[in-house]
């Protein structure tokens, strides 16, 4: 099978990724499970060499041969596929993941009708975070493109590499791709504001640069939506904040507590019948109360403001996933095996 014909059954078989790894047969992930294509043959390396190369262009080979590992988006038909292209034990291996050709709406993710409301900030800085494969560029896709819709506003984002393709709409979107439309995450977010942005959305808040820009364009006036690499609400507040030296986490605090709007954690669990992804979600709203503990360093106090923050619009994320359980939309096995916090679930569980 060639690459083409690889990406029209990840395509048909709805996979969230395709990977071609030396010494295997090429497999997609449904419903996170992994499953072998077996029409075709036990890759060698010469297989993904012709499969891989073929999508490069002179460019993208030589960074790849010098960087050892290359992430690029390609265009598929009417899909997209965001590719890391590495090498494993000296031979080259890589990883596709399927961005789906339409932007699903906040209700077609099953999330909840409070995304509608970061929609309507006119600034600050919204969060999504959870591990790798969570849905985090999704629900932000999702949203960016509510603003789009509704809102004449100028959108730049700054991906490695760009994921969702915006329609045009009400909106004017400019999309920079690093390697592609710019040297680094730190030039890009450095000229950013001299762009006329109303609304940024940065990729990942990956270290010390891009956390620092990103709040600085949130005081600035701007709204600024990104994803860090975090479980839960008080992880991402203590991880922005480790960031900085001690010497400026005062200062950082401060800052954070005044420009945060919002931070989701996110996570897809299977369903009951294991036939899709659902989205479990926690969510922090920096009310006064939450904007007092950063700024006074007591962040441990914040899931006891998430537990009993259910009419400002919070969720825990242990009551989220009692919420789903008792819907009957997943097991009790995944809600407790999902759970952040153990002694939390089995309040609810029992």
């Amino acid at each position: 099978m060639n690459i083409f014909e690889l990406f029209d059954v990840a395509i048909q078989k709805q996979a969230s990724d395709l990977h071609l790894i030396p010494g295997y047969y090429p497999a997609v992930r449904i419903n996170e499970e992994l499953i072998a294509i077996r029409a075709s043959d036990i890759l060698t390396q010469e297989n993904i060499k012709g499969l891989i190369l073929a999508i490069l262009n002179e460019e993208q080979k030589q960074n790849l041969i010098t960087n050892k590992e290359i992430d690029i988006g390609y265009e598929y038909k009417t899909s997209r596929f965001r590719i890391n292209i590495y090498f494993t034990k000296g031979k080259l291996a890589a990883a596709f993941r399927l961005i789906g050709s339409k932007i699903r709406t906040v209700e077609e993710l099953g999330l909840p009708s409070l995304f509608h409301k970061f929609t309507d900030y006119q600034q600050g800085l919204v969060l999504i975070t959870g591990p790798t494969g969570e849905g985090k560029s999704t629900t932000v896709a999702a949203i960016l493109d509510e603003i789009n819709q509704k809102s004449p506003k100028h959108i730049v984002t700054i991906e490695d590499p760009i994921e969702y393709v915006f329609p045009g709409a009400k909106s004017i979107i400019s999309q920079r791709e690093l390697h592609q439309d710019t040297h680094s995450w730190v030039v890009a977010l450095r000229s950013v504001l001299r762009e006329d942005p109303d609304v940024v959305f940065i990729g990942e808040m990956r270290d010390y640069e891009t956390i620092q820009s990103a709040l600085t364009v949130a005081e600035t006036g701007h709204l600024v939506f990104s994803t860090l690499h975090t479980g839960s609400s008080s992880e991402t507040i203590n991880r922005i904040i480790d960031v900085f030296p001690a010497n400026q986490q005062n200062q950082i605090r401060s800052q954070l507590a005044s420009v945060l709007r919002a931070v989701v954690a996110q996570r897809l669990l299977p369903s009951i019948d294991r036939s899709r992804r659902i989205p479990a979600i926690e969510v922090l709203l920096n009310i006064p109360a939450v904007a007092a503990v950063i700024r006074e360093q007591r962040t441990h106090l914040i899931d006891n403001i998430l537990e009993t923050g259910e009419e400002h619009g919070m969720f825990l994320f242990e009551k989220y996933l009692y919420n789903l359980f008792k819907k009957n939309e997943i097991s009790k096995e995944t809600a407790i095996g999902y759970a952040l916090r153990p002694n939390e679930i089995t309040k609810f569980i029992r």
